[in-house]
């Protein structure tokens, strides 16, 4: 798969620079490349508790995103998913650490311990005051003799961090490390691998599945499951770190670990708050990542009054996303001037017929007019449409189905309500046209052109512009010969949209010629196929 980089063996460089960069003067690092990676604090006087941590690459922000006041002083960068060498660690060591120490914080991997182990040996016999602790929160391979540290890492750096930065001592900032450490546990969940550069990609997981505790390096999870929906997949996941919450108040971290959108990264937290499990959240964000893996973690730590309060403590990093108490959603009522007046409801059977008819064929055809948005817009036409049918069938009991001149405004109303974009909106501006000229004595077919007259006048568009007007227009007008007349004229117009390469008003009028060459209007073609449709169960 293709990325924004350049040569595989100056990614971490660059991209370390190109975080200085952009820190606006507070982040720097040592004269070491390409060996030696160490990001910190630059305005760091020695004069406090020394925070570092690090690791391998591709857990952005983690580790360099959180270098600053609060947090960690130092970050040492080895290679992608490689760990830094013991020169590296020293060097970050020796550069940050003065009389009031230094604290190591590790996730537990092998490299990881080996080196910062080794580095703070050395660092001692400089006569430097060190201290380690291994962060090992990974619950999903319970019978792991050395659990893995993840994300839960994350508490350990703003705990510890926040005591430091209050001058705490060493030895005070190594035990609220270790009692973290303790008691914290994390479990994530995906839907794909991550991509490495320049390896090929793994596919393992296949279609209709996820990975159940997958390390941040792509490591084989304890097991797959079936995927169906982002409730499910949360549900999963806190039922593992249950066992792991006390009585009390609970902080969650959600980390995206990669490429899982904002939309459904607040899918996921609708799904933690709606737990109850925790009663405060760091996120949702991307805060120890695994490249562009499409997952998410959790990581749980029951916390006393003054573990809370340092996780409360500002920090001015922008990757820390901050604490926030879970509570319930806030719902204001609609100003009055926007709360819909309900119609008196109505009965007419072949009138609800109909609709429910129009309704399940839009419903049906949901895929196919997604398949031929695709080529021309975002893919969303069929969807936008039956979603909008099922919601319409689910009001015909409060529809007034027995008046017209209720009804149409009726439609628009329901309409412009549970259709997104901008097909909610024409048709409301439709049926609502509709509903005044039904009123005003028109009679239903010339009230129906009165109707699309409005929807051109307001949007726009005309015959001829590659838009469902294309096989409207020419279907109002044949309806007075019968809808088997209007269904062939609807057709006709929908099947000459194909012809026209350059639309002029609607999603595609932002799409090149190219794109739209061959392939009806999405719009118009759901329209000729609501007229064939009614035409053909008329016949049966």
């Amino acid at each position: 798969m293709p990325q924004f980089v350049n040569a595989k063996d100056d990614l971490v460089k660059e991209a370390i620079d190109g975080v200085l960069a952009c820190s606006g003067g507070t982040l720097a690092r040592l004269d070491g490349y390409p060996h030696i990676k160490v990001v910190f604090r630059s305005d760091w006087d020695r004069s406090r508790v020394a925070l570092i941590s690090g690791g391998g690459s591709g857990h952005e922000p983690a580790h360099a995103g959180f270098v600053g006041p609060g947090m960690l002083t130092a970050a040492i960068c080895g290679e992608v998913f490689a760990s830094p060498s013991v020169d590296a660690v020293l060097a970050g060591i020796l550069a940050v650490t003065g009389a009031s120490g230094c604290l190591l914080i590790v996730k537990n991997y092998t490299g990881d311990r080996l080196n910062f182990g080794l580095a703070m040996e050395r660092a001692r016999a400089l006569g430097r005051t060190v201290e380690m602790v291994v962060v090992d929160d990974d619950i999903a391979l319970p019978d792991l003799p050395q659990p893995r540290g993840v994300a839960g890492t994350l508490f350990v750096h703003k705990i510890a961090g926040a005591l430091a930065e209050q001058g705490k001592p060493l030895e005070e900032v190594t035990a609220a490390a270790r009692r973290v450490i303790a008691n914290v546990a994390s479990i994530g969940k995906s839907l794909d691998t991550c991509t490495v550069p320049g390896s090929p990609k793994e596919s393992r997981i296949p279609a209709g599945k996820a990975e159940l505790g997958l390390g941040i390096h792509g490591e084989p999870g304890v097991q797959q499951v079936d995927f169906s929906g982002a409730e499910d997949a949360m549900g999963i996941v806190l039922d593992k770190l249950r066992p792991h919450v006390t009585g009390g108040p609970c902080v969650a971290l959600l980390n995206n670990l990669g490429s899982t959108t904002p939309l459904e990264m607040s899918v996921l937290s609708h799904a933690l708050a709606q737990s109850g499990l925790a009663s405060h959240v760091i996120g949702p964000a991307p805060m120890m990542t695994s490249l562009d893996m499409h997952g998410f973690s959790i990581s749980v730590l029951p916390v006393n009054d003054a573990e809370m309060a340092a996780l409360a403590a500002p920090v001015p990093m922008a990757a820390w996303p901050g604490i926030h108490e879970l509570g319930l959603v806030q719902v204001v009522p609609l100003p009055d001037s926007l709360t819909p007046i309900e119609p008196i409801p109505s009965v007419n059977d072949r009138t609800r017929a109909t609709i429910e008819y129009v309704a399940d064929l839009l419903m049906a055809a949901e895929a196919r007019l997604n398949e031929l948005d695709a080529k021309s817009g975002d893919g969303d036409t069929g969807s936008t449409l039956a979603t909008a049918a099922r919601a319409l069938k689910g009001s015909l009991d409060r529809m007034p189905l027995a008046d017209l001149t209720q009804l149409f405004p009726a439609l628009g109303n329901e309409l412009s309500q549970t259709m997104g974009g901008s097909s909610g909106v024409i048709l409301a501006i439709y049926f609502n046209a509709a509903g005044d000229a039904c009123a005003n004595g028109a009679p239903v077919e010339r009230a129906l052109r009165e109707g699309l007259q409005r929807v051109s006048d307001v949007g726009g568009a005309r015959v001829g512009d590659r838009t469902m007007i294309d096989a409207l227009s020419p279907a109002l007008d044949a309806l007075r010969d019968g809808l088997a007349s209007a269904a062939l004229a609807a057709r006709a117009g929908a099947d000459a949209t194909a012809g026209i390469h350059r639309a002029k008003a609607g999603r595609a009028a932002y799409v090149p010629s190219e794109n739209l060459k061959g392939h009806n209007d999405p719009g118009a073609e759901a329209v000729a196929l609501v007229f064939e449709g009614l035409a053909s169960s008329l016949k049966e």
